[in-house]
């Protein structure tokens, strides 16, 4: 029996979708094959073994059970080969060997390549990419300068930084003159739609830049391309496999954070509205760009397609959500893996590697 410790909450925007995505794994495991430690973070970095209830995660109350709080750190010295157990009072630590870590973490400092850093230094597998493919795909800017190396279509877009030479009016003048309106305005740093707006003006356009720069000094501006939003599994291995193409109607303006996560308006469609000949397109596009982005373990890769069919690259995630109504876990079920089996390949995949 492998110790499988589950890394969840955070630092990150992305905290109570994190203790969602922890929820559905510690509930889908297969409990003769794992002993399950549940690692939270708090919002404001403290590390706790949490051995309380599953519901507590899912209600964000986990980190006021006091009694089921074990202070902990993960030890960067690969002898330990796990976590330090703190007991404040003693004065004392103990070490918890731990087999094979699930980050379920999303967004900042945990999906950038930071805790991958940190599990790479302790020499204890993880699930999903590696530091460098994390970091990378992360930071939407450098994504789509790697991907226009290969040729992947993708919206055109302006890149904006933070800093005392920022000139807001030849930001919008840029917008206005190479995308037009509306624009897409996004912090490249984040995930599940925070802190991204649609523009529609000069004054929406500048209350985007200045909501973007609230979470990112790195902001990128897309043109809104009008069109249906595909999304794809990628599972890695000795073989990577490739989902078949989900597709999502967001019913609201566009599959924003409250789309996804509170209002419960979106519909999906598995398999996607596609003819046959775009939905393998999607599929091999996919691929290559997990390949190329040197991704491991598992991503989603979503993509726009215009009402001729026409496939636009949109954004690679490498710790997709893992609740209840994510769409990569319900791919995978769809392409016959169980979510219990597709727990199984991912801890299987990060101990091979």
């Amino acid at each position: 029996m492998k110790t499988l410790a589950v890394l969840f909450g955070g630092q990150s925007t992305e905290h109570e979708i994190s203790d969602l995505s922890a929820c559905f794994v510690a509930e889908n495991l297969d409990e003769t094959k794992y002993e399950l430690m549940m690692i939270g973070i708090t919002k404001d970095g403290r590390w706790f073994w949490y051995t309380g209830p599953v519901d507590a995660i899912r209600c964000h109350t986990w980190q006021d059970d006091a009694e089921n709080l074990v202070p902990c750190v993960v030890s960067p010295c690969s002898a330990h080969h796990g976590l330090l157990l703190l007991d404040k009072a003693a004065g004392t630590f103990a070490v918890r060997r731990v087999d094979v870590v699930f980050p379920v973490l999303h967004g900042k400092n945990g999906e950038d390549g930071t805790v991958q850093g940190l599990l790479t230094l302790a020499g204890i597998p993880y699930v999903g990419c590696d530091t460098y493919a994390s970091a990378v795909c992360m930071n939407k800017i450098a994504t789509k300068r790697l991907c226009a190396g290969l040729g992947i279509s993708m919206a055109a877009s302006v890149e904006l930084t933070a800093g005392p030479d920022f000139d807001m009016n030849a930001a919008v003048c840029a917008a206005e003159e190479k995308l037009g309106y509306p624009v897409f305005v996004k912090p490249a740093n984040a995930g599940s739609s925070v802190g991204i707006t649609k523009a529609r003006s000069r004054a929406e356009l500048i209350a985007g830049i200045e909501k973007a720069f609230e979470n990112d000094r790195l902001v990128l501006m897309e043109e809104a391309v009008v069109g249906r939003e595909v999304e794809v599994a990628v599972l890695g291995g000795e073989r990577d496999f490739v989902s078949e193409c989900g597709e999502i109607a967001p019913n609201s303006d566009f599959y924003d954070y409250e789309t996804k996560y509170i209002s419960d308006v979106a519909e999906y469609y598995i398999p996607a509205r596609l003819r046959p000949e775009t939905a393998e397109i999607i599929r091999g596009t996919a691929g290559r760009i997990f390949r190329a982005l040197g991704c491991t373990g598992l991503s989603r890769v979503d993509f726009f397609v215009t009402a001729d069919e026409t496939v636009y690259f949109n954004e690679i995630n490498t710790l997709p959500g893992f609740t209840a109504i994510s769409m990569y876990p319900q791919l995978m079920r769809r392409s016959g893996l169980t979510y219990a089996e597709l727990i199984d390949r991912l801890v299987e995949d990060a101990c091979r590697r």
